[in-house]
C-alpha cells in the first residue's frame, strides 16, 4: 500500500462496504502492520464531519451513517416498525441494566412471570443472547445484549445508556411505582427508533 491517501480509501471502503460495525482489529487485518489505524479513522471521521454521512462509533466498531440531522428528509419508504409487548419491552429494559441475568433474576425485579416467548422475541429482534451459564442449582442460562441491540439504540457500549435521573427528567420512568400487571399478549408498545 503506498501512503496515508491509499489507506485512507481503502478504510473508506471497507467501512462503507460493511455492513455491521468494525473494529479496529478487524479493519487492521487489511491493512500494513505499520499501519496507523486510530489515526486512520480519526482523519477520516475528520473529513466526513459536516457531510451528509457521517463516521460514527457504534458498539465498539467503526460504521458510516447518515447525517442525524438529515434523518427526517430521507424518510421516503414506509418503515414497519418491530412491535414488541410490553413485557418484551420490560425485559429489555432489565436484561440491560442488569445483565448478565437469569431468566428467574428478570421476573423477580419485573415482579411477574415472564411468558415463553418473550425472550424469544428478543432474541429474533437481534437484541439478547444467551451467555453461559450461572454457577447455581440447575445451572441457569445468563442473558445479555447483542451488539445488535447497541446499533440498533445508536449506543457505542452500554455505559452510554442513561441512568435514572435522565430517565425521570425525560418522563420515561415513573416515579410511582404501578401495581404489577399479569402480562397480556394484548398490550403492544412500539420500539422502533430512526
Amino acid at each position: 500500500m503506498s501512503g496515508r491517501p491509499q489507506e485512507l480509501r481503502l478504510l473508506e471502503a471497507l467501512l462503507f462496504a460493511a455492513a455491521e460495525p468494525l473494529d479496529a482489529e478487524a479493519l487492521a487485518r487489511h491493512f500494513d502492520q505499520e499501519a496507523d489505524i486510530p489515526g486512520l479513522l480519526n482523519d477520516l471521521a475528520e473529513s466526513y464531519s459536516g457531510r451528509g454521512v457521517n463516521l460514527v462509533r457504534l458498539a465498539g466498531g467503526w460504521a458510516l451513517r447518515t447525517a442525524p440531522d438529515l434523518a427526517p428528509r430521507l424518510r421516503i419508504e414506509r418503515s414497519v416498525p418491530r412491535r414488541l409487548s410490553r413485557a418484551a419491552v420490560e425485559t429489555l429494559a432489565v436484561v440491560a441494566y442488569h445483565q448478565p441475568v437469569t431468566r428467574a433474576e428478570i421476573e423477580e425485579i419485573r415482579g411477574v412471570a415472564l411468558a415463553k416467548g418473550t425472550i424469544d422475541a428478543l432474541m429474533q429482534a437481534g437484541w439478547v443472547r444467551p451467555k453461559g451459564r450461572r454457577e447455581a442449582p440447575g445451572r441457569p442460562l445468563l442473558w445479555v445484549t447483542t451488539p445488535g441491540f447497541l446499533v440498533h439504540f445508536g449506543l457505542d457500549s452500554l455505559s452510554e445508556l442513561p441512568n435514572l435521573d435522565e430517565l425521570r427528567g425525560a418522563g420515561l420512568l415513573d416515579l410511582a411505582p404501578a401495581a404489577a400487571e399479569a402480562e397480556q399478549p394484548g398490550i403492544r408498545h412500539d420500539l422502533s427508533t430512526s
